[in-house]
Order: C-alpha cells, then structure tokens, then sequence
C-alpha cells in the first residue's frame, strides 16, 4: 500500500512542532523564544503560534523570561511505560477539546489491515454520534471517513478495497459505480476536506481531513445533523487547522 497525497497543513505544522520539541528537550534548563527562533528558524509569528499550542496541550512549560521546558504531556508520552495507555488519553482529550470547539461528533479513523476503523469519537448530548447503522468497514465508498482514507492509498490499493466491498446504495445520494468513485478520489485536492452529503444516512452530513502520521494512514472527522449543513464549511476548517496535535500524539 502506498500514499498518493502530498502532506497537508497539519502535518507540516506537526513538523515544525517536533523541531521546537526537539530543541526544548536539549536544554534541561530552559531555552527562550528568541533562542527557539534561531535554531528552528521558524518565523516569529509561526513559533509564538506554536508555543501557544504546545503549551496549552501540556508539551512544554513556560518559564520565568519566557523560557521553555520539556511539560508533562511529552514526558509521559515518550515514555515507554504506559505510553499507549497515554496515548490514547491524550488523543481522547483533544477530541473532546475539538467537539467542543467544531460543535460536532468528532472522529479519529484509520485504514488498517485493508479495512477503515474508527479508532476513537468524541460525541455528546448536543454533539450525538452518527448512527452505525451499516458497519462503515463496509461502505467506504459513502462516508467522508471512508473517502478521505481511500483517496490517500495508491490507485491499486483503492481498486483493491472496493473489489472486496460492494457498493450498496445506502441513500438516493450513494455513489454505486466504481469508476465515478475512483474518478471522484482521484480528482480531490489533499488540502481539501472530503464530504459526505447525506450520502451514508438520510439527515446527516460529514466532512474528513487527512491526517497521516509515518505509513498509518489516518482522518480526522466530523458530523452534523442535516440541519446545521451550513456549519460544515466552517467547521471542517476549524477541524484541519486544529489537527496538529492529534498528528502530534499519533508521532512521538
């Protein structure tokens, strides 16, 4: 299986988070802003960005004469003790943080094993999941989950899953054939979320942003009910810009 897509803006964020992330960790003591900005060669603005976001997800700890320390997150994240375990609380954490701040069910998939798995969600009572009603291993083809996964393998690999799952039409919106589906996913820019317009469940649109961290391949996504449909523009941005720290989990 391999990847088709050019990295998108969370992982070149997550990049440039991993080499402030580096240089912290260098210096036990502390390291300034003005320092960080030397040796990253990160723009300022593109570094107190940054900082804000390491700081609020715990990865590092400000100091007195803003200087920088390693923080609690990336210490029990790159521990090999319950580093799973750690993993996936983090991981929790931040998609509850993004449900609330998109005001949808948030999801986080994967495609291992030649099969899409949502691996963690975050829903609640005003943000409510979206109905399984047919297992989504098994209609790639018509959730925004299954497309932003299939749209990141390599053209075999998509030939390949769809050959082993029929193309059931779940709503009048449901793509069944094949080589428009194919023709869809080749044309969808990777900087683009992919949609899901009622084509899964009648009442429900979706959207999905790649996220993919080393070889697994990976989305982030999001749903709403029928009636918030004008939300989904807005709020799948919100989601792609907020994916850094989720790649960052996903890496360390």
């Amino acid at each position: 299986m391999a990847l088709t897509n050019e990295p998108t803006a969370p992982y070149h964020s997550a990049q440039d988070a991993l080499r402030v992330l580096e240089t912290v960790a260098r210096h036990s003591t502390g390291v300034t802003d003005t320092e960080l900005a030397r040796r990253t060669r990160l723009r300022p603005e593109r570094l107190t960005a940054l900082l804000r976001m390491l700081r609020r997800e715990g990865y590092v700890t400000e100091l007195t004469d803003r200087a920088y320390v390693t923080g609690e997150t990336l210490r029990r994240l790159a521990s090999a003790h319950g580093r799973e375990g750690a993993v996936r609380e983090k991981l929790q954490q931040t998609l509850d943080r993004l449900r609330d701040s998109v005001g949808a069910a948030v999801y986080l998939s994967r495609y291992v094993d030649g099969e899409v798995s949502v691996a963690q969600y975050a829903d609640g009572p005003a943000t409510p999941a979206v109905n399984e009603w047919v297992d989504f291993r098994s209609c790639a083809h018509a959730t925004a989950v299954g497309k932003s996964l299939l749209t990141q393998l390599d053209p075999g690999a998509r030939r390949d899953h769809l050959s082993r799952h029929k193309m059931a039409r779940l709503t009048s919106r449901t793509i069944t054939s094949d080589k428009l589906l194919l023709s869809r996913l080749d044309s969808q820019p990777s900087t683009v979320p992919v949609l899901d317009l009622q084509e899964y469940a009648i009442g429900t649109v979706c959207a999905a942003v790649p996220i993919t961290a080393g070889t697994t391949v990976g989305c982030l996504a999001l749903s709403l009910p029928l009636e918030h449909a004008h939300r989904l523009k807005a709020a799948a941005n919100t989601l792609n810009k907020s994916a850094t720290p989720i790649l960052l989990s996903l890496t360390i």
